[in-house]
């Protein structure tokens, strides 16, 4: 950022106000609107963001910084009636930084700057108090010293231990002027030691020293990592604070707290925070010393008390929210240090949302912006007993959160075995398949060592609702002998008990009990919003639900493969199925038919193998129509990876050349290895699956067409409302879909005439490949609808395989900040979402009334369906568990987007 002459880098807090975080930092926006608003904060003045962005970018401050932070010095001290650091009176001032976004801890503060050697003594002659002098100037020091000059904060813990020690006691107050002294004395050594120059004794370089150490701790490892975790922007900068000293540690009618002005952990009306007598605000954060609660503040000095709670209400009435205030009380005096809407939990923000509507503070929309789909995700899931013994063997990728418990067992049929039994279990595998359905649906949770986020467990347990942990590597997983090896070398035999927990990705040996969340209950209709015995939480959850549905346009389906499942998202308030997988109707016992269909020589045989399905995917659409009758159905084709419906190589090659050892009869698995090795493929995602399989294999996609067909027209004369969308998976060229297109319509005009219904069944396409979304203008000739497969988009746009890539080197990019979060999880608006815009508009071009949802994970990310909404996508899919979320979302996106408008 190149400097402008005419720019002002420096703003008493007298002009500035809260809407100008950007410029002034968070802290600096508020102490501006308090001091505007009347309250007593001690004067001083906010170093711009602009300022640090030059500084950062050039290396040293702008030219003109200096002179201004001089003049504004010059104005503290006249109104202060003191010069910074002067002998006899000094003025001392913090210097602290303040961030447009909260950071907590992640940067740096140094307080009671312009104390030195011929001023401490003033200072102790104007408090007249000796002791309070050389405690502050041993504060200095010590912060000082840490933050801006580097030495290790341990040198500086050591020596007040030791000063503590000699004197025989336990608390750092319990040191008089005399022991103090000494401290500062050690301190100094410990600066000169370290650093080779001896601390500072010139006021004002203290300040410009500390205020360029603010500068310099916005890339701090930890600030970056914390902006990193917070999806807080790299490039914002931080202001600087410098403001008038008050004290809190003058004796026991002085000291220093945090209030906010309702309970950041229930949302509860009431006096809630902390207090400490004589001490300073760092006291309080850093735990130092224990503090009493706020209420008996009341009780310590009852006139600062009474003065607080007013200016609390102020703030709370003034910001409409919930507050977090930092005070000192001087000698009496009440003063305010900071303010800033508080942090709160997902449970307390939606009943301070629903709250403060109720008192006439906020309205709907707003309470709706005030909580997120994140926050709703996280009051869904059951959570252990934070209060339980727990012993930690392990800890992976939180990929679906819950807390689950269970047996431990190693393969899907001893799970469905002992949950018939009326076991709980833990399916434990290196990684899941397809094959593995039956097991994770039956099992409370789902463990691998491998995999991350986006592998076949996370997206498929996240899709049920189960609790998933991958990736687990330091577990070492021995399916043949039934075992896990945990890093210390403990053996985890099948049976024992094991709890994880997906929201952390921990994971333990031994039951850790749970506690159930009434806000699923209340979803699946086990508790109604209404009822006398409600939860209060239950109450506001229903609250903004209800606003989010009758604003939000995106509507919500659901990615369901059968009859249970899509009932469960309907109560979950789905509006029909986005996605419909057939391949997943073909696991298990039914696999055979598949696997026949797929190694047919000859016509005979795939026709007997096509035979023998038609029927079962008729039952299964019928009884998924049915569940949804009225709403619409998106049946994908069949897309399997080949690899999945096939033997495995490695296994059938073993079993061969076993069989060819003891001269026993191997014909068919020969028949069946030749064939295997025939369509074995290096990169199954890459190969004959969708739409190419269903060219490759006559007969495949029409025996499919004809189930659907017959299906609704069987619930038609059933007197149902199927409302069903054919969708062909893969296409990557318009002549792909053409030929389908073709195919069906001929087998659906064949059930018409056979069955006398008429049927309107739509067809179109999944786009979730690079060339049919850059071709989409085309594609939509032929295409009623477009499904964006973002999973697969993301996969083939950044040339990743989702399987292999979390798990390698995912971590370094995140570290390294080339991701901010993973694209498989929040969509890359960048390249995978410009892809999209640009196919929604090629689409809609084409065909105006086409119709445009997305059925990838990304359909459930509360930060993806804002994007989904901007774009103008007419729904979003996603697991059932995901449709609260993202109706509540899209109600954010619509509102937020209704806002933008109106301003």
């Amino acid at each position: 950022m190149s400097e402008n002459n005419d720019q002002k880098f420096v703003y008493d807090f007298t002009e500035g106000n809260r809407d100008l975080k950007d410029l002034l930092g968070g802290k600096g926006a508020n102490l501006a609107e308090m001091t505007n608003l009347g309250l007593p904060v001690p004067p001083g003045f906010t170093i711009t963001t602009e300022a640090c962005k030059v500084y950062l970018e050039s290396g040293s401050e702008p030219v003109a910084l200096r002179d201004e932070v001089s003049a504004h010095l010059d104005a503290l001290e006249r109104q202060m009636g003191k010069k910074l650091g002067q002998a006899d009176d000094p003025l001392l001032v913090s210097v602290r930084s303040g961030a447009k976004f909260s950071m907590p801890g992640m940067m740096d503060t140094v307080l009671n700057i312009g104390l030195s050697d011929e001023s401490v003594a003033g200072l102790a002659r104007q408090a007249d108090n000796e002791r309070f002098a050389w405690d502050s100037y041993r504060r200095l020091i010590q912060m000082f010293g840490k933050t801006v000059l580097g030495v290790d904060g341990e040198h500086f813990e050591d020596a007040l231990d030791e000063a503590k020690a000699a004197k025989k006691v336990a608390s750092d107050t319990d040191l008089d002027a005399e022991d103090l002294k000494k401290v500062v004395e050690r301190f100094k050594a410990i600066v000169k030691a370290d650093t080779g120059r001896d601390f500072p004794q010139d006021p004002r370089e203290q300040m410009d020293l500390a205020i360029e150490a603010v500068f310099n701790s916005w890339n701090t490892d930890r600030a970056k990592l914390y902006r990193r975790q917070e999806r807080i922007p790299g490039d914002l900068g931080t202001a600087v604070n410098v403001c008038s000293m008050v004290f809190g540690n003058l004796g026991p009618d002085s000291g220093t707290g945090v209030a906010f002005t309702r309970d950041p952990a229930s949302g509860h009306e009431g006096v809630y925070g902390d207090y400490l007598q004589n001490a300073q605000g760092e006291d309080v954060v850093a735990g130092i010393r224990n503090t009493v609660p706020l209420a008996d503040l009341e009780s310590i000095d009852k006139k600062s008390y009474d003065q607080l709670m007013q200016i609390m209400n102020t703030l709370e009435t003034h910001y409409k929210d919930l507050c977090d205030i930092e005070f000192t009380i001087e000698r009496g005096q009440l003063w305010m240090l900071q303010t800033r809407v508080g942090k709160r939990t997902a449970g307390a923000a939606f009943r301070i949302a629903t709250q403060l509507v109720d008192q006439g503070l906020i309205d709907e929309a707003e309470a709706l912006q005030r909580v997120t789909g994140a926050q709703l995700a996280q009051l869904m899931f059951p959570k252990f007993d934070e209060t339980a013994k727990v012993e930690q063997i392990g800890r992976g990728i939180a990929a679906s959160p819950g807390a689950a418990v269970g047996k431990a067992v190693f393969d899907s049929y001893t799970a469905v075995k002992w949950s018939r039994s009326g076991e709980k279990v833990i399916l434990i595998r290196r990684e899941t398949n397809p094959d593995d359905l039956d097991g994770m649906i039956a099992a409370e949770g789902i463990l691998t060592s491998r995999g991350g986020k986006t592998s076949h467990a996370a997206v498929v347990a996240r899709g049920m609702g189960k609790t998933c942990v991958c990736g687990a590597e330091e577990l070492e997983v021995d399916t043949k002998r039934r075992r896990m090896t945990t890093a210390s070398g403990a053996v985890i035999e099948e049976g024992d008990v094991v709890s994880i927990d997906g929201s952390t990705g921990k994971v333990y040996v031994g039951e850790v009990p749970v506690v159930p969340s009434p806000v699923v209950e209340y979803f699946e209709g086990r508790m109604h919003a209404g009822a006398d015995d409600a939860d209060e939480l239950v109450q506001a959850v229903h609250r903004i639900m209800a606003y989010a549905d009758r604003v939000r346009r995106l509507r919500v389906r659901a990615n369901a493969d059968n009859a249970e499942d899509a009932s469960r998202a309907r109560r979950f308030g789905a509006q029909g199925i986005g996605l419909c997988r057939t391949e997943h109707m073909f696991l298990g016992e039914r696999r055979q038919y598949v696997e026949r269909l797929i190694l047919a020589d000859t016509d005979a045989e795939r026709d007997e193998a096509l035979k023998a399905l038609l029927p079962l995917q008729k039952t299964d659409f019928v009884e998924l129509f049915e569940s949804m009758d009225g709403l619409p159905v998106t049946v994908r084709l069949l897309d399997p990876p080949l690899h999945e419906f096939l033997p495995d190589i490695t296994e059938l090659s073993v079993r061969v050349a076993l069989a060819e050892s003891r001269k026993e009869p191997h014909e068919n698995d020969l028949r069946l290895l030749q064939a295997v090795h025939r369509l074995h493929e290096q990169n199954p995602m890459l190969g004959l699956r969708g739409v190419r399989l269903g060219l490759v294999i006559p007969g495949l996609f029409t025996m499919q067409v004809r189930a659907i067909a017959e299906a609704a027209a069987q619930r038609i004369e059933a007197k149902g409302d199927p409302r069903v969308e054919i969708m062909i998976p893969l296409v990557g060229t318009v002549q792909e879909l053409e030929i389908v297109r073709e195919d069906a319509e001929k087998v659906i005009a064949e059930v018409v005439a056979e069955t006398g219904v008429e049927l309107k069944l739509a067809l179109g396409t999944m786009i979730e490949l690079p060339r049919a979304a850059v071709t989409a203008g085309q594609i939509a000739e032929a295409a009623e609808f477009f499904s964006f497969g973002t999973n697969d988009l993301t996969q083939t746009v950044w040339g990743f395989s989702r399987d292999d890539v979390e798990a390698s080197f995912f971590t370094a990019y995140l570290e390294k900040g080339i991701f901010g979060v993973s694209p498989f999880e929040t969509i890359d608006k960048d390249g995978v979402g410009a892809l999209v815009r640009s196919a929604v508009q090629a689409g809609r071009a084409t065909r105006p009334d086409i119709k445009l949802g997305v059925c990838g994970e990304h359909g459930g990310d509360p930060e993806s369906v804002h994007f989904f909404h901007e774009v103008g996508l007419d729904y979003v899919s996603c697991s059932p568990f995901r449709i609260p979320v993202a109706r509540l979302e899209a109600g954010r996106a619509a509102a937020e987007s209704k806002g933008s408008d109106s301003r």
